[in-house]
């Protein structure tokens, strides 16, 4: 009762600062009694507000100041980070337990995302989308819908229409061009069944999981933390709530991401949490691993999945892959296909989804040599960068120079740095807006061990900042993870200029396992062989990793063939011995860009989507010719047969000149039918009037979708410079200052029937 008094005390206190922070729990007021913070000057980072049209975050980088309302509501925010921030660091250097950590890390996540939330909030209302109106243009339009539909549909799966089919491929075909093509990547095309055993050694099998609980009756599955979540928050949205068991509420939401089956069991009794659907009972939470299970061949003796990611096959395949680029590193390896994920709870649209296209990049290089060549020729891209610093300060992203953020080591290499400015340049070309664009760093604690830096391309949108692009430098680790489970070594030989003899010394010395056969074989019997095979491939960091565990346990354990085996210090030991050397033996670090091609997707819906002003009705999407569904439409003025001939002939031409291009002869004035192509995001239109028919040379003319603008020229022309208008070589500027503006056409029909 004493601590608990203690607690809302300092809650009580601290009102005024933490209105709209999650409040700690009465664990965190004893972890800040144990970790004081200490007397620091107010926080000086602000985010600034934004004037009309112009975006929050260029603002912040220009220096701007914000409306003084506006920071009072942030300062208090930006502290709360802070002051957590600071908390976690301290307790880390003095060695708290790992359990208080954790905790202490949940509270700081939770920080950042109310103060997240609170500058989307403070965002000028015309930057936000009209979400209900852009997807019934979408649903409308059948860029995509709903996969089954006429059955009921199936949540998280889509079918793409005409449009969307032919925006997804273009955005595609411009990842080819800018990656593959200009970087020489080598692409592969996998398959996209997996046997277990692959996935067991990628760590998918055991830890690719949610937890799940099941309505009892009618059994519909909830994702166990989303619907404990929605149904704090509605207990805790309830007046007669006390502020007491708010707190109490609010510190469970902060722990979701933390608690085991058994504590997410307890915590749905004690709420009496029941479906939100049928308010029937729920069963316990069941771990249920996110990817679809199937069995290969018709025995059903090997089982398998859906792979969940595209990357595997690609490290599957390094061997031939090194072969193919003739020994030598660095050299990289793409591969576009479809993924699956058997989300408990798909929402959002394309965002959160059970079947997607991924595509993404393996870099292999030399851990030593992390210095890119091509590095320069991004080095002074200027870039929303949000480092693992400026998120435990409660500070906004800020823009820097790639080469800058390199040099003082906010990114940890100029390969992982030259990927971030390649994507960035890549996003954008197809329809990313630069000022809702940002790379956020993954903390400490979101990285997975093996990683030395991971940055997230992340895309504002009405849902929020959401991860579009991940971009990792993951270590060695899914090489070496396969090299032990096959047995194969995965690894490059690199020349020495001269030999190199190992002396005795441990930096220097080889080393490898000495199993004890006899200990082994009294162990495990029939096993001891695929023991000592597994031993004798092993690679010396896992040697080293090992013999800490032996050292300090007197034992450890090996996974092999499906099979656990714990070995003691009777089993095994480590022998060091010399030897001279010359080839070097290097097992690749792995620079992993990973695209989510969906999620481009939607986010280029959002920033593209347009309203015609003066006119709420008239929508438009506004991409980029490069990837634009059809870069150019033709419309003949009226359903007139003397336009024909002119409208076969243009169709024919830009077809040669490979021009995707939709002919729109239906009937309707010419303004509606351009609202109906504008509607699709068609870049430009030419139209066949009048004046085509009567005057030599037969000119047309040619219209820009966003400006509306128009000019006329030779029909002759018009699909050359189409074409060179959709692939960037010229821009809508140029042709206006080459080709005269179209006022209005000159002759009409009577005009040629007189003639």
């Amino acid at each position: 009762m004493l601590l608990r008094g203690a607690a809302s005390a300092l809650l009580r206190t601290t009102t005024e600062i933490f209105r709209s922070c999650p409040v700690s729990t009465v664990r965190f007021v004893r972890q800040s009694l144990r970790y004081p913070r200490k007397n620091r000057p107010f926080s000086t980072s602000v985010c600034l507000c934004k004037k009309k049209k112009t975006s929050l975050w260029l603002q912040l980088a220009e220096g701007q100041t914000m409306d003084g309302n506006i920071e009072e509501i942030l300062a208090p925010l930006r502290l709360a980070v802070k002051e957590q921030g600071d908390l976690v660091r301290q307790m880390k250097q003095d060695g708290a337990p790992d359990v208080d950590i954790t905790k202490a890390v949940a509270e700081l996540k939770a920080r950042k995302r109310t103060l997240e939330a609170k500058e989307l909030a403070l965002q000028p209302k015309d930057d936000i989308v009209d979400r209900t109106k852009m997807e019934d243009t979408l649903k409308r339009r059948f860029f995509y819908d709903q996969a089954f539909a006429i059955y009921g549909g199936v949540s998280g799966l889509y079918d793409f229409g005409p449009v969307g089919c032919a925006l997804k491929n273009n955005i595609l075909q411009a990842w080819r061009q800018h990656f593959i093509q200009e970087e020489q990547i080598l692409e592969i095309d996998c398959t996209m069944l997996t046997p277990e055993s692959v996935l067991k050694t990628s760590g998918h099998v055991d830890k690719f999981a949610d937890y799940m609980v099941k309505d009892v009756k009618n059994g519909e599955c909830f994702r166990a933390d989303h619907l404990l979540k929605a149904h704090l928050q509605k207990l805790m949205s309830d007046k007669k709530c006390t502020a007491e068991k708010k707190a109490e509420m609010e510190s469970v939401i902060t722990q979701l991401d933390n608690y085991t089956q058994q504590e997410l069991s307890d915590l749905f009794v004690k709420y009496s949490v029941k479906s939100p659907t049928t308010g029937n009972e729920l069963t316990p939470p069941i771990s249920f691993n996110l990817m679809f299970q199937t069995s290969i061949g018709p025995g059903g003796n090997m089982a398998g999945y859906l792979r969940p990611e595209t990357a595997q096959g690609i490290f599957l395949n390094f061997k031939r892959l090194l072969e193919f680029n003739q020994g030598k590193l660095p050299f990289a390896a793409a591969q576009i296909g479809n993924s699956f994920r058997n989300e408990i709870s798909p929402r959002s649209g394309l965002i959160r989804v059970r079947e997607f296209t991924m595509a993404e990049i393996e870099h292999f290089v030399d851990p030593n040599e992390k210095d890119h060549p091509k590095f320069p020729n991004v080095a002074d891209l200027d870039i929303m960068l949000y480092s693992s610093k400026a998120q435990t300060s409660g500070q906004s992203a800020q823009i820097m120079k790639l080469g800058d953020a390199v040099v003082q080591g906010v990114i940890n290499n100029s390969v992982l740095g030259y990927f971030i400015g390649r994507i960035y340049l890549y996003l954008t070309k197809v329809g990313i807006a630069k000022d809702k664009l940002r790379f956020r760093q993954h903390m400490d604690n979101e990285m997975a061990h093996y990683a030395c830096d991971c940055w997230d391309a992340e895309a504002k949108t009405s849902y929020g900042w959401i991860e579009i692009v991940g971009c990792a430098d993951r270590s060695c680790y899914d090489l070496q993870c396969h090299a032990r489970a096959t047995k194969v070594p995965l690894v490059a030989e690199k020349p020495l200029k001269e030999p190199i003899s190992l002396n005795q010394s441990r930096n220097t010395t080889s080393e490898k396992f000495e199993p004890n056969k006899g200990a082994i074989g009294k162990a495990y019997k029939k096993d001891a062989k695929i023991v000592m095979e597994y031993l004798s491939v092993c690679d010396e960091c896992f040697i080293t990793d090992q013999e800490k565990l032996l050292s300090d346990s007197g034992e450890f354990t090996i996974e092999t063939e499906g099979k656990a085996f714990k070995l003691t210090k009777d089993m095994v030991s480590v022998k060091r011995f010399q030897k001279t050397l010359h080839v070097e033996e290097v097992v690749p670090n792995v620079i992993e860009p990973s695209f989510g091609i969906g999620r481009i997707m939607y986010t280029i819906f959002e920033h593209t989507f347009q309203v015609r002003e003066g006119d709420e009705q008239r929508t438009y999407f506004s991409f980029p010719a490069t990837v634009a569904p059809y870069k150019c439409s033709v419309l003949p003025l009226s359903q007139n047969q003397e336009f024909v001939p002119f409208v076969r002939e243009l169709s024919e031409a830009l077809t040669r000149n490979g021009v995707s291009h939709k002919v729109d002869d239906s009937s309707g004035s010419i303004g509606r039918r351009y609202a109906r192509t504008d509607e699709i995001g068609v870049a430009f239109g030419i139209t066949i009037d009048f004046d085509s028919v009567n005057k030599t040379p037969h000119t047309a003319t040619l219209r820009d979708r966003d400006s509306m603008r128009q000019i006329r020229a030779e029909v002759s022309e018009l699909p050359v410079i189409v074409r060179d208008l959709a692939s960037g070589a010229l821009t809508w500027a140029e042709v206006e200052s080459k080709y005269p503006i179209f006022e209005g056409q000159e002759t009409s029909k009577k005009d040629t029937s007189e003639e």
